[in-house]
């Protein structure tokens, strides 16, 4: 009968990891199965099925958690579109002054401005883009 409990406790957990997704519910729940399955085999009173499910929850939680979680945790989003062109390169083609200047990135045309107001960057020079301004790429040349 006390099996028939911890295999309930083992379903209802595994559902309430359908809500959360971190996989600790799904440890609990790995741990409740595990104890039902010892509770039919043996005759442990309730504190001693207590202790074993203590003991497999926390080598699940401990020991497989955290595989699960590297294994299907979503990697960070790739920059597209303007975000993935600040960090680029960008080789001035017109002189870049705070009113004025082209820079050619990934293959295009850009107007260009200065990070910093009172430089000037010569054509050929190479630059960072800090951000996208509108259709502005703000760049620096750095140390």
């Amino acid at each position: 009968m006390v099996a028939l409990l911890w295999l309930v406790g083992a379903v209802i957990l595994a559902a309430g990891e359908a809500l959360s997704g971190d996989f600790f519910l799904l440890m609990l729940a790995g741990g409740a199965l595990g104890t039902a399955g010892i509770s039919a085999l043996t005759d442990f009173p309730v504190w001693g099925d207590a202790i074993v499910f203590a003991i497999l929850s926390g080598a699940l939680v401990l020991g497989v958690r955290p595989v699960l979680t590297r294994r299907f945790s979503t990697p960070p989003p790739t920059p597209t579109g303007i975000a993935a062109l600040t960090g680029r390169s960008a080789q001035v083609l017109d002189a870049i002054d705070q009113h004025s200047g082209t820079v050619r990135l990934d293959g295009d045309v850009w107007t260009a401005r200065p990070l910093d107001p009172t430089e000037v960057y010569a054509a050929g020079t190479t630059v960072t883009v800090m951000k996208i301004d509108g259709a502005t790429a703000v760049v620096w040349k750095g140390p």
